[in-house]
């Protein structure tokens, strides 16, 4: 590792941690100048004056704000974020810890659908240009974009759940299948265990959120990957790579799209960043137990501290990413550590 790269993981990782500070900050401030009581919106008018009050207690709502803050900041630097509410007082580390891995299991093969699909699709769009497979990908880029993501999962509900019957309608695995959870990732738990009979069901589970997830996100990747291809293949090297007599296939796809990539890497690691911090909609309709449902629960039922972790996690996530996505485009291009 050179001094420049190293200075540079160095310079990228001090000025994370203020930004995540920053958006925590954030969140403890306006979830707290919100309107409304959550300890009365949570638990109901039915329960006493008595028995909030001690709820609130327990949950420090009672004291000084800049103490809050304090443990909430103890909070971050430990992962502790403390009792759900409502739900049995369960530690919210735990429910995290459920509904992350979900969350995965589905961001995971619907970010390689859509960035495979895409940018393979961008890339011959780009090759032939003005022709009519051009034309085609690109009308299909802008409708796949336009189309809601919440009614491409009701339409995929609808013909391959409801009328074709080939999928399961929702959920993570069917009711009547015994799987014996380790990780909590359920493709994970079903290979170590051998249980190949809830691999299939958890695999035809995961397949209409993955397809529906994956395809609104394909349209960009087709776009941006057609963009920067065609600005590549007008480059000197690709010129003259066609005059040494090099297969137009090989220059669009080995040269073209290699020196293509750091754009595509960027809305790679952006759009990843987002999947994890909650596919909401795409796990609402499918009823899909993951972060961004857990994310909708806690805001429906003003589950306070709930909302707090949440998104507090969210900021940590994509600052994560970023960081990540920083020290790959140093890695791949040497002038980005200058």
């Amino acid at each position: 590792m050179t001094r420049s790269f190293r200075n540079f993981i160095i310079l990228r990782i001090l000025l994370t941690i203020p930004m995540v500070l920053i958006l925590s900050t954030i969140v403890f401030f306006v979830i707290r100048v919100l309107p409304g009581d959550p300890i009365l919106s949570a638990v109901g008018p039915r329960v006493s004056e008595e028995e909030r009050e001690e709820i609130r207690e327990a949950l420090g709502l009672n004291r000084p704000l800049v103490t809050q803050y304090v443990d909430y900041l103890e909070q971050i630097a430990t992962l502790d974020f403390g009792d759900s509410i409502v739900g049995g007082r369960r530690p919210i580390r735990d429910e995290l810890a459920e509904k992350f891995p979900a969350t995965v299991e589905l961001a995971v093969p619907a970010m390689l659908l859509a960035a495979v699909f895409g940018v393979v699709s961008g890339a011959f769009a780009a090759g032939h240009r003005k022709q009519p497979a051009d034309y085609s990908l690109r009308l299909a880029s802008v409708v796949i974009y336009s189309i809601p993501i919440f009614w491409l999962g009701l339409m995929m509900q609808v013909i391959f759940s409801g009328w074709l019957g080939w999928f399961p309608l929702s959920h993570r695995i069917g009711p009547e299948v015994d799987l014996t959870r380790h990780t909590n990732f359920y493709i994970i738990d079903a290979i170590i265990t051998g249980n190949w009979n809830a691999l299939g069901d958890v695999l035809l589970h995961l397949f209409l959120p993955t397809v529906t997830l994956g395809t609104a996100l394909t349209g960009v990747y087709i776009r941006l990957t057609r963009v920067n291809m065609i600005e590549i293949l007008n480059a000197d090297f690709i010129t003259a790579g066609r005059a040494r007599g090099l297969p137009e296939r090989r220059l669009i796809y080995r040269h073209a799209l290699h020196n293509t990539f750091i754009p595509i890497l960027t809305l790679i690691g952006l759009q990843f960043a987002i999947l994890l911090a909650g596919a909401v909609l795409t796990e609402t309709v499918f009823s899909w137990p993951g972060i961004g449902r857990y994310l909708i629960e806690g805001i429906n039922n003003r589950n306070y501290p709930v909302v707090q972790a949440t998104v507090t996690i969210f900021a940590m996530l994509v600052a994560a990413i970023s960081l990540i996505m920083d020290i790959m485009y140093a890695f791949i291009d040497p002038r980005i550590r200058y």
